[in-house]
């Protein structure tokens, strides 16, 4: 997932449900891949290993959306206001991910007789609650963001807004194509270094992140100020397959190559044609349920999931076992995000904004 963004922006009133739908398959999808790559540890064999791309799908859209929520007003509110608004969305569940990150630890981590290293824990908890990226913890895998590693995209994603607040909503068109061409020099060098684009979560790929999101989040504002919105009659389930079929990619010799070619052409394609279509209200309730619950989704499931890592390293269970298991696990992922929406995050948001300064 920004990651995940919201499309419901704070203070606007249009709602693109169809991209609201999408980024929820993704979430899901997401969730799906992280099971798998624990079983698969060879990703070339996991059904959806190309899930991983669902992150660079979460960028692009969040520039599409930043740029339909902000070009017209950041400059009149300022950009302390855009910061404010920006923390109240994204920052309640990062904090909330770095608690459930820390119990999960401290409950399935055995330990082997080791004793914890307190420092590291505590400095890795603060990394995670802060955003700030730390890959010391060896039981982490050296995570940027020890507690979530699906985090290690919210980091990107703030820095992005960053770089949007001071930089990008004010520069002209032909120089944010330059941009977009040099970002996409990048993301080819780091495919080709790598041979696959699933950097940006540790120290090792953080160069490879920053390609990944300066392309797809200045791509992004392109499609919204060029208007490259497709009218189409493909509807929600026809788009949501064929962003299901970039997932489930096989690998190939080249395969960062076909990676480059999904980011660059076939999202920013996603998105436009997601933006110009319309659904009847009863699957527009659909794709609103799964844009709101895409984000809580994305944030919580890795703590929840390292339970599942626990009983599959010590029972090993048979395949079809895991389907009921990995099927099961979701489900309860996606109820317990749904709770998590409900109780924490929507209540947490309301009071924060109605308690800032100066509303936008």
């Amino acid at each position: 997932m920004n990651q995940i963004n919201p499309i419901s922006t704070e203070n606007t009133k249009q709602h693109f449900k169809v991209l609201d739908g999408l980024r929820g398959v993704a979430a899901i999808a997401v969730v799906l891949f992280h099971f798998m790559e624990f079983v698969y540890p060879d990703i070339s064999k996991n059904f959806i290993g190309h899930g991983f791309l669902a992150v660079d799908f979460f960028f692009c859209l969040s520039g599409f959306v930043i740029a339909y929520a902000y070009d017209h007003r950041i400059a009149s509110m300022g950009v302390t206001a855009f910061f404010k608004l920006r923390l109240i969305r994204l920052h309640p569940l990062v904090l909330l991910s770095a608690i459930l990150g820390l119990l999960a630890f401290f409950i399935t981590w055995d330990n082997g007789g080791k004793v914890y290293d307190w420092i590291t824990i505590g400095l890795s908890f603060i990394s995670s609650a802060l955003l700030i990226p730390l890959p010391i913890m060896t039981e982490r895998g050296f995570s940027l963001i020890a507690f979530n590693s699906p985090a290690w995209s919210l980091f990107f994603e703030y820095m992005a807004n960053v770089v949007y607040a001071f930089f990008l909503y004010k520069i002209s068109n032909r120089n944010l194509i330059l941009c977009i061409i040099l970002s996409i020099v990048a993301l080819v060098a780091a495919g080709y270094h790598a041979g696959i684009l699933i950097g940006g979560w540790d120290g090792k790929s953080f160069l490879d992140g920053l390609a990944r999101v300066s392309f797809s989040f200045m791509m992004g504002l392109l499609l919204y100020r060029f208007r490259w919105i497709i009218s189409s009659s493909l509807g929600f389930v026809s788009l949501s397959l064929l962003l299901l079929l970039t997932f489930m990619l096989p690998f190939f010799s080249i395969n960062w190559l076909t990676e480059v070619l999904v980011i660059v052409v076939i999202y920013p394609l996603l998105i436009a044609l997601g933006a110009g279509t319309h659904v009847n209200a009863k699957i527009g309730k659909v794709c609103s349920f799964l844009g709101d619950l895409s984000y809580p989704l994305y944030m919580t499931h890795y703590a929840l999931l390292w339970f599942f890592v626990n009983y599959y390293t010590k029972y090993h269970p048979e395949s079809w076992e895991l389907f009921f298991i990995v099927s099961g696990g979701t489900l309860v992922m996606i109820g317990f995000a749904y709770l998590v929406l409900k109780v924490y995050d929507l209540p947490l948001r309301r009071y924060l904004s109605s308690n800032k300064t100066g509303k936008n």
